[in-house]
């Protein structure tokens, strides 16, 4: 089994229009300015039969507080979709956080994401922290953009070290339902060796798979340990195929690679399959 822990689609009508404005600020900033579907449903369903991704966890950013109800409602109107698993989203700026999340897991959603440079705030900031804090308590994964963004290229809204601190706040030493994307940070893999490896969280690699020499991936894998590492594309902007090929070639056991490709995430989002 394959789970991608970290994609992203929109509603049929903004898909198209929205997954080009966000390849214009792609292209814009000299990034590879692909993408890989067209942001609709049916399109990352292609893709993962092309790929031979079994699930795929939809990751929703609410840019602004008062798309708080759209964006968890059609988020939640995935949910019984075959090979989909949608977290919701919040932003900080939300009033009465501790009762939107319950609305959220009452919903069947399993987590949510945060966007700290869409949502223009450091993910140490006390509005997340208060967030993330609630969210660990009612058993919600918590999903963070981390490292740099075409969005923001200069002000980098999550570090290693702006983690390192939400992490101190957050977490009392046990397992957390954390996930730092990109391998902790996108532009940071060495930083992230050095500071974030071996730290109480997950780690997907979306988007930066593909990016990062084989061996420094290795040795953040080794270090962090292979049971947190989540198999994880950023579809649209990451192709599965090509990202399950990458994994797949790693010099590292079948073993390891299991746990990256499904088990962990099976165990993060207790599922029994």
């Amino acid at each position: 089994m394959i789970i991608d822990f970290h994609t992203h689609i929109f509603p049929d009508k903004i898909a198209k229009p929205t997954v080009e404005k966000l390849k214009s600020y792609l292209c814009d900033a000299g990034e590879e300015c692909a993408a890989y579907t067209d942001g609709t449903l049916t399109s990352l369903l292609s893709s993962m039969e092309e790929a031979g991704v079994d699930k795929s966890v939809i990751l929703p950013v609410v840019t602004n507080p008062k798309q708080f109800e759209s964006i968890n409602r059609f988020a939640a109107e995935l949910k019984d979709t075959d090979g989909i698993i949608s977290f919701g989203g919040i932003h900080p700026d939300n009033e009465n956080v501790e009762e939107k999340l319950d609305f959220i897991k009452s919903m069947g959603l399993k987590g949510i994401k945060l966007h700290p440079d869409y949502q223009n705030t450091y993910v140490n900031d006390e509005k997340y922290i208060r967030i993330i804090r609630y969210a660990e308590k009612i058993g919600l994964i918590t999903v963070i953009h981390a490292g740099y963004d075409v969005l923001s290229p200069d002000d980098i809204h999550c570090t290693p070290d702006m983690a390192l601190d939400m992490l101190s706040k957050v977490s009392d030493g046990k397992e957390t339902k954390i996930v730092l994307a990109h391998l902790g940070g996108l532009r940071a893999g060495k930083e992230c060796l050095e500071k974030l490896a071996g730290k109480n969280i997950y780690l997907d690699v979306s988007y930066v798979l593909n990016k990062t020499e084989p061996d420094l991936l290795i040795e953040i894998f080794e270090k962090h340990g292979y049971d947190k590492i989540l198999f994880a594309s950023d579809s649209p902007w990451g192709d599965q195929k090509t990202f399950r090929e990458t994994l797949d070639n790693l010099d590292i056991s079948k073993e390891n690679k299991n746990k990256i490709f499904c088990e962990n995430a099976l165990h993060l989002l207790a599922l029994n399959l």
